[in-house]
């Protein structure tokens, strides 16, 4: 009972911390990575030593590590490898050899470790976090920029070569030295034909039994049979003295091109994720803080260490290998400068191969968790120094020069709408003229029809619209997708202008209240098309079209009477709900009614229940 009650106590330990650190971390924008080391820091040892055996949670959280490899195996499909093969292969490879040839120098001559301390060093330390750096990029939308495909491509092969690496690392552990020549080859043996089972069994024996698997139908199974692939692999790789994340990568690599890979990785993510948070907090929990206090220097001048030897040379692999230009290379090198997840992983390993001792050990971590912390504080002082110049558009002179007639309607905006709206009047033979502060869609529109009276002008200056000469116009159209810019156009030319009828494109309901206060006539840009695709599926259901033109047109002007009505009190966020609840119960009672309806919705009914 005890023993059960300590389980779940640690369960809920685990659980408030990752729900209280990472939300944090993340609001912080220091990356849920950060928040899950926090958490094992504060829960460890260390600090509130809440946790009494930190080693024990290790076992079970190196799982989380396994399924990323084998996520990452999955991922890796040799098509998608050979397209990147130059970025990947080229400069991912020039980046770790560089890194980790300097900063295994720096180890070995300057810091007087033996060799393969040193390589072991050098290797872990080149390795940046995947995890860490994707996540920034994504949050400053820097994905697809020059340096953002070429981190991607860079932490690609630093995935990749991880591998190698944690391989390599009983090679150059003490347990390598002590074995005897006939046991090496016992063992090479034993590795040898793991990985030919893994790779027969992956090619011929998986997909028959996913195909088994997938003919039940239950999705238990199928969580079941991915769980135990990767599982499997591992221990099997594990049982022959070889890391288990090898064979779950393995694993993956073999599945990548298989017809079931999205649907193990979907059943494999949650287990991920949640397993290698749980990593995370367990390396956490092993931060020596007390460490920290008693050698702040030594702390520090490892975590500058790091980030000041990768910094520098990321940047020139990227100016170099990469053709990225000085901006973006720096970028690229900030991003990359801190110590990775993996480098967790190899140097747990490392110890346990007796390749240096717990002090070190935990020096690393602590420095490696401080690299991490720090560099989105460099992005952001960095986005601070350099901050980049203002884009300015050249615009040809023709484009400027409003030269059409009198329009009798002026469109703001010449986007998917307002191209729409133009040919429909062109067609028409209706003078308009059409107002748009994007060159590109100028070009666009006038590479179609190069008599197309198109102009670049802002439409909130009021010179632009004299140029227009809206005045002689009967319609003001706005079509922009910026609320905002909306709401705004309608404000100006309903003020310059108030014997125009001005048709606004509204994003919502509550746009559409401010855009009635305004004095204009809006539609919803979503609610048309919504009403049409649902039309679709009534008759696609067995309702005759004249039905379901009946229940939409019902629908409609019900919608727009409680639009009406909500008008009244938009204002007021408690009279806007009521206003809903009343409505959908008056809708329901309005259907139930109906007879027609009724009796339609029994015929589409009546072959279900035959």
């Amino acid at each position: 009972m005890h023993e059960q009650s300590s389980f779940l106590l640690v369960a809920v330990v685990f659980l408030l911390a990752a729900v209280a650190a990472v939300p944090l971390a993340k609001g912080l924008r220091l990356g849920a990575v950060i928040g899950y080391l926090l958490a094992g820091v504060v829960i460890g040892p260390s600090v509130l030593n809440l946790i009494d055996h930190p080693e024990d949670i290790r076992h079970i959280s190196e799982l989380g590590v396994v399924l990323l490899l084998f996520i990452i195996g999955l991922e890796l499909s040799p098509r998608r490898l050979w397209v990147m093969r130059k970025s990947v292969f080229g400069v991912g490879l020039a980046q770790v050899l560089v890194c980790a040839g300097l900063i295994g120098s720096v180890a070995y001559f300057g810091m007087h470790q033996q060799l393969n301390t040193a390589v072991i060093l050098g290797l872990g330390l080149a390795l940046s976090s995947t995890a860490f750096g994707l996540q920034i990029l994504a949050e400053r939308k820097e994905l697809t920029s020059p340096h953002g495909r070429l981190a991607f491509a860079i932490l690609l092969f630093q995935d990749i070569a991880a591998i190698p690496l944690i391989a390599l690392i009983p090679l150059l552990g003490n347990a390598a030295s002590e074995t005897s020549g006939s046991s090496n080859l016992e063992q090479i043996i034993k590795i040898v034909g793991s990985i030919a089972i893994i790779v027969v069994g992956g090619r011929y024996l998986l997909r028959p039994v996913f195909r088994i698997v997938a003919r039940t139908g239950l999705q238990e199974v199928s969580t079941a049979t991915a769980l135990l692939v990767v599982i499997g692999t591992a221990w099997l790789m594990q049982s022959v003295g070889v890391s288990m994340a090898l064979g779950a990568f393995l694993a993956g690599l073999l599945l990548a091109d298989s017809e079931y890979r999205h649907e193990l990785e979907s059943q494999i993510e949650p287990f991920k994720g949640l397993l290698l948070g749980l990593f995370f907090i367990s390396v956490g929990m092993t931060a020596d803080i007390g460490l920290l206090l008693s050698s702040p220097g030594a702390v520090l001048l490892l975590t500058t260490m790091i980030i000041g030897c990768k910094l520098p040379l990321i940047y020139l692999v990227g100016r170099a290998a990469g053709g990225l230009n000085r901006l973006s290379a720096l970028r690229l090198g900030v991003v990359l400068a801190a110590g990775g997840e993996f480098a967790f992983v190899v140097f747990q390993m490392a110890r346990d191969q007796a390749l240096f001792d717990q002090r070190m050990h935990s020096m690393l971590v602590l420095a490696i968790t401080l690299s991490m912390a720090v560099t989105p504080l460099i992005i952001l002082l960095l986005s601070q120094l350099i901050k980049p110049k203002p884009v300015t558009v050249e615009v040809p002179e023709q484009y400027k020069q409003i030269d059409a007639a009198a329009p009798r309607v002026v469109i703001s905006g010449m986007g998917r709408m307002g191209q729409i709206i133009a040919r429909v009047l062109r067609a028409q033979r209706i003078p308009y003229i059409g107002l748009e502060t994007s060159v590109d869609s100028i070009e666009m529109s006038r590479a179609m029809s190069s008599d197309m009276p198109i102009f670049y002008g802002d439409s909130l200056r009021p010179e632009i619209l004299r140029a227009a000469q809206v005045d002689k116009a009967e319609y003001f159209i706005i079509t922009t997708d910026d609320p905002e810019t909306n709401l705004k156009t309608a404000e100006l030319v309903s003020r310059l202008y108030p014997q125009l009828t001005i048709i606004a494109r509204a994003r919502n309901r509550q746009h559409v209240h401010k855009l009635i206060d305004l004095g204009a006539l809006p539609v919803r840009e979503t609610f048309h098309s919504s009403l049409e695709m649902s039309k679709h599926i009534l008759t696609g259901l067995g309702l005759s079209e004249a039905q379901a033109d009946s229940r939409l047109k019902r629908f409609r002007q019900h919608d727009e009477q409680v639009l009406a009505a909500q008008h009244k009190v938009y204002d007021d966020a408690a009279a806007v709900i009521q206003t809903a609840r009343e409505a959908r119960a008056d809708l329901e009672r309005l259907f139930d009614s109906d007879e027609i309806e009724a009796r339609s919705i029994d015929e589409l009914l009546q072959p279900r229940q035959e």
